[in-house]
């Protein structure tokens, strides 16, 4: 493999070229809006304007669980973001989230809408609004928020790292893979030893926690991010994979994931979602895929 050994930086960086890669085109080194862009608004009292990505699907699932145990007020409209074209930079999605990154959320439930951003602050914004899937108790409501901070502290080290040096970057480079390869089965371990312990990463229930960590190291796990389950010898995390099946069987999680998706099966994508029957045609089989 290369190693880049020809390199040597520069005493003063700059942007002088795209830098290559799967995402190079929407790189750059700095923030605000590139083009004008009004986001459209639904009916429903939350906005959702995100892709069916891992931190996506955080968001998607949080929702779909609320609604599967009879949250009514609920209800969203989930907005596609091509984050491949760019749309994360125009001005209306610049105004709720000023890091543009998806998700974002406008909750227009009271009686001035509020914006909220990044999949953690979500989902916590979500759980204390409807008081589900966060404990009510100090000790367990602490428990997990360790956990969702961790997910929300590590797993860049996972799709920034690992992902983008192992599947994106403009060729494979041994140090990098190698670096990142190293601490994602690190954080597996971390996982591994906790989920021999509990049912759920915060204890005995699912938890905003679960909703975080499992659309990053769940669906690594099961072979469904980067190519990388027999690279990464993800067999040795038995109770990551056990956490990771119980998981993806919840109807509600299978939901979350076919909202804004834009890849696998069409059956599996609902680009997007304005109501409940948005499913009516989508299979409700577990996802295997």
């Amino acid at each position: 493999m290369s190693q880049g050994n020809d390199y040597t930086p520069p005493k003063v960086w700059t942007w002088e070229k795209a830098s290559g890669g799967t995402f190079a085109s929407v790189n750059r080194p700095v923030a605000g809006p590139t083009h004008e862009q009004a986001l459209p608004v639904g009916e429903h009292p939350f906005q959702l304007y995100s892709m069916g990505t891992p931190n996506g699907v955080k968001v998607t699932v949080m929702f779909e669980e609320l609604l599967a145990l009879g949250h009514r007020d609920a209800e969203y409209d989930a907005w596609l973001i091509r984050i491949g074209e760019g749309d994360q930079f125009g001005s209306g999605f610049v105004e709720i989230n000023p890091n543009s990154k998806i998700p974002a959320l406008v909750d227009r439930s009271g009686e001035a809408p509020v914006r909220v951003f990044e999949s953690g602050a979500i989902l916590l914004h979500l759980a204390e609004r409807f008081g589900e899937f966060l404990p009510d108790d100090p000790t367990g409501r602490t428990e997990t928020l360790n956990w969702l901070f961790w997910q929300m502290g590590s797993a860049p080290f996972v799709g920034g790292g690992f992902g983008h040096f192992y599947a994106y970057a403009p060729e494979p480079l041994e140090y990098p893979i190698d670096r990142y390869a190293m601490e994602t089965k690190r954080q597996l371990d971390v996982l591994n030893r906790r989920l021999a312990e509990t049912r759920y990463l915060a204890g005995d229930d699912y938890t905003i926690a679960d909703m975080a960590a499992w659309p990053w190291y769940g669906q690594l796990v099961l072979g469904r991010l980067y190519d990388a389950a027999e690279f990464l010898s993800v067999q040795e995390y038995e109770h990551v994979l056990r956490w990771a099946k119980e998981i993806d069987a919840r109807p509600a999680v299978q939901r979350g994931r076919m909202v804004n998706r834009t890849f696998g099966e069409p059956e599996m994508q609902l680009h997007e979602r304005h109501d409940a029957s948005d499913f009516a045609h989508r299979t409700q089989d577990v996802i295997s895929s």
